[in-house]
């Protein structure tokens, strides 16, 4: 069953648990994430990773992934990870419940006003939203 992030982490703050989050890159993975979630009874965060583009395009997995968390008999949330700008806006077409903006490489003042907008666009469409507003050195 799709639910949003906050749903998710409330029930979980409330039992004291804690709640994976798993990048699936393929239908075979993403498949076996929710089977491995289902078998535990265990609440997941079904995430996709920009950074992982390169193996398959966000508009093409994002529709498996709702596929799935939307028939699974345990919670789970779609999660974009370290997301563009765009990356975010297809996400959220695509109907996922949770999205993190990277917006690290721009400029400060840029940075603040691209997470503004999406933070209210997120917040209206009833989705959890976080952000990477300045930078962490390394890689």
């Amino acid at each position: 069953m799709l639910v949003t992030l906050k749903e998710l982490l409330d029930q979980a703050k409330v039992e004291h648990k804690a709640v994976g989050a798993f990048n699936g890159t393929t239908l075979e993975a993403i498949r076996g994430i929710i089977q491995a979630a289902e078998e535990l009874n265990a609440p997941v965060i079904l995430q996709h990773a920009q950074s992982h583009d390169d193996l398959i395009d966000l508009e093409e997995i994002g529709p498996v992934m709702k596929y799935y968390a939307e028939r699974a008999k345990v919670p789970v949330a779609l999660h974009l990870d370290h997301g563009t700008y765009e990356g975010c806006y297809k996400c959220i077409k695509a109907g996922f419940t949770s999205i993190m903006f990277d917006g690290s490489h721009y400029p400060i003042e840029e940075n603040i006003e691209k997470t503004r907008e999406l933070v209210a666009v997120a917040h209206g469409m009833g989705m959890s939203i976080e952000a990477e507003v300045g930078s962490i050195g390394g890689e």
